[in-house]
Parts: structure tokens; C-alpha cells; sequence
């Protein structure tokens, strides 16, 4: 079992940032990669970023040069460093870890308006 929980989402204006962590508990050795969804009103949830057991990372092409996703291992957390945040990046942020399934924090709401 993994425990993942979300913090750091809120109300930002058009250009700014945000950091959101994901602190991760449980069977942590088991776990391959994580990442980033997102899910915006009415629509499908999506891809953010990943970062594998390797360092490798992955990007939606949306967010590239915007969005970086991290990890601190002495910590047990996974963050995601927004910049330069867009209208469009409006949504509900979930943490994801993938051990043999895919376990999925609450989500956190980011608002991207002025």
C-alpha cells in the first residue's frame, strides 16, 4: 500500500507559480515512478509530468519549460514547480504513484486567474 497526499495548490494570478509537494508513505521501495495528473472541469484527466526510479522525467508538451517535476528521496516527497502558469492550467492536481497498480493522492485545486 502507498499513501499519497497533496498540498500546495491555490489561487494564483496569470504568470505566477506554484509548488505542489506529494508526501508519499507505505511500501515506498515498491514504487517504479510518479507523477502529475490533472484533471480541468469537464474533461478528461490528463498527464502531467513523471519522474521514473531512474531520474528520467516526462512532460505533457502543454507544460514543457513550465512545469518541473522533482523529488527529494530523504524526504518522501514528490514536488511540481509551476511557472509561468497559464488560464488553461485551471484544474484538480492529483499525485500518482505506480507500484504494481497506480495509487492516486486527493487532489489539489489550482486556479490560474487575475
Amino acid at each position: 500500500q502507498v499513501q499519497l497526499v497533496e498540498s500546495g495548490g491555490g489561487l494564483v494570478q496569470p504568470g505566477g507559480s506554484l509548488r505542489l509537494s506529494c508526501a508519499v508513505s507505505g511500501s515506498i521501495s515498491s514504487i517504479t515512478n510518479m507523477g502529475w495528473y490533472r484533471q480541468a472541469a469537464g474533461k478528461q484527466r490528463d498527464l502531467v509530468a513523471r519522474i521514473y526510479s531512474s531520474g528520467n522525467t516526462l512532460y505533457a508538451d502543454s507544460v514543457k519549460g513550465r512545469f518541473t517535476i522533482s523529488r527529494d528521496s530523504a524526504k518522501n516527497t514528490v514536488y511540481l514547480q509551476m511557472n509561468s502558469l497559464k488560464p488553461e492550467d485551471t484544474a484538480v492536481y492529483y499525485c500518482t504513484a505506480t507500484t504494481f497498480r497506480m495509487y492516486w493522492g486527493q487532489g489539489t485545486q489550482v486556479t490560474v486567474s487575475s
